[in-house]
């Protein structure tokens, strides 16, 4: 259930953060380099947080 919890959460915000800061700050870049980079960025941090983040939060020892 952590994918549900923490890992999807994160990727929804890194993403759009992600968007935000290339539209504003290198609008030199074209739209779909900006949009591939979102993408491996959303990607990237999905991974990493779904390794990082508890499997079972409710069981604790």
């Amino acid at each position: 259930m952590r994918a549900f919890k923490f890992v999807i959460p994160m990727v929804l915000l890194v993403g759009g953060v992600a968007w935000v800061m290339l539209n504003k700050n290198f609008t030199d870049v074209p739209v779909m380099s900006r949009f591939y980079i979102t993408l491996g960025a959303m990607f990237l941090s999905g991974v990493i947080s779904f390794f990082l983040f508890p499997k079972d939060e409710g069981k604790r020892q």
